[in-house]
């Protein structure tokens, strides 16, 4: 009798180890545990063109870091690739990052080079910002930064600032100045769209329309959230008072993961992971102080704002709520959490 409870009582045991083992993400939304890392590069072509943007309000593109970006970036590959050697090779991702990187890499060289020479000497005829185009292209730079952070790049409307560029009046203040930018700004955002088009159109029949939203599992939702998170959708309710919702994806992830976590929400999964998963934040150069559960990947300094720097750490995805309550009650900034 003894025998067949022990025996009953393992099987149930084991049940329910294999219960809690399977994730409760839909298989459609599942994503694999390296594209966590792999993501981050991605996004850093998007933190580049916000410092730029954030920068030539108020200073030249000449002077912009270029090629300190440039090491960032591949900096940043070399250790997310590391980082993901033990786990299988996702093949596709590795391509696309070098396919990105290449080309950014040639923009940037191309930008620099063009920038310290013919930008500079434009420079010495009018102070910079004096020109509408000065002005123009700061304000599309800024409208650029704010498209990508939830939309692919290529999607972006080059053509409508064309237009606006050669609408505006040709002749006023700062002739060489004025000219000059119209001819960068013009290949510039020609070459851009040309190549936006093309890439959209192989992006499309290569990997098929991406899914907008991220599953994840809740241990509780707390009162009201779903009225304060209206994007966010409840897939199912289970017995322990946990949820499988989906939040929206991209930089919108993370302003609805932080909102559940200083609700007290903690995660379980997150596209079918339940192991680690990255974020970063950006610090004083001098912070120093882990946060708990957390690893540190690397760190990177804001070249464009000295004082500061950008820390990327691992957290288990269990962690991952008390790790956002934490960098909150420290006033740090989150930047971003990579949800696969």
């Amino acid at each position: 009798m003894k025998t067949r409870v022990a025996l009953a009582l393992l099987l149930a045991l084991a049940t329910a180890a294999r219960a809690a083992a399977q994730p409760t993400t839909p298989e459609a939304q599942r994503r694999s545990e390296e594209q966590t890392y792999l993501t981050f590069p991605e996004w850093y072509l998007v933190y580049s063109p916000a410092e730029y943007a954030a920068f030539v309000k108020h200073s030249p593109p000449s002077e912009f870091p270029f090629f300190g970006h440039l090491r960032q970036f591949w900096s940043s590959y070399r250790h997310v690739y590391r980082a993901t050697r033990d786990r299988p090779l996702n093949t596709e991702y590795h391509v696309m990052i070098m396919v990105i990187g290449v080309s950014t890499t040639v923009e940037y060289a191309l930008r620099s080079a063009y920038e310290n020479v013919f930008g500079r000497l434009s420079e010495l005829t009018a102070p910079y910002g004096t020109t509408a185009e000065d002005r123009l292209a700061a304000r599309v730079a800024q409208d650029y930064v704010d498209f990508i952070r939830d939309r692919p790049w290529y999607e972006f409307d080059f053509a409508t600032p064309l237009r606006e560029l050669w609408r505006a009046p040709a002749f006023g203040p700062g002739m060489v100045r004025k000219w000059e930018r119209r001819y960068a700004l013009t290949t510039e955002y020609a070459v851009k769209g040309a190549y936006a088009w093309l890439l959209g159109l192989g992006t499309a029949a290569a990997y098929g329309a991406e899914v907008p939203s991220t599953a994840v599992h809740v241990d509780r939702l707390p009162p009201g959230i779903e009225t304060e998170l209206p994007r966010m959708v409840v897939l199912e309710r289970f017995g322990d008072g946990s949820a499988l919702v989906t939040l929206p994806r991209y930089d919108d992830f993370k302003d609805h993961a932080a909102t559940l976590a200083a609700r007290g929400a903690s995660f379980v999964e997150i596209a079918g992971n339940r192991s680690v998963i990255l974020l970063s934040a950006l610090v004083p150069s001098d912070w120093t102080s882990p946060v708990p559960e957390s690893r540190l990947l690397f760190a990177q300094p804001l070249l464009t704002q000295p004082g500061r720097k950008r820390v990327v750490l691992v957290v288990p995805v269990a962690r991952l709520a008390e790790t956002l309550r934490g960098l909150g009650r420290g006033g740090h900034e989150l930047e971003h959490v990579y949800d696969y």
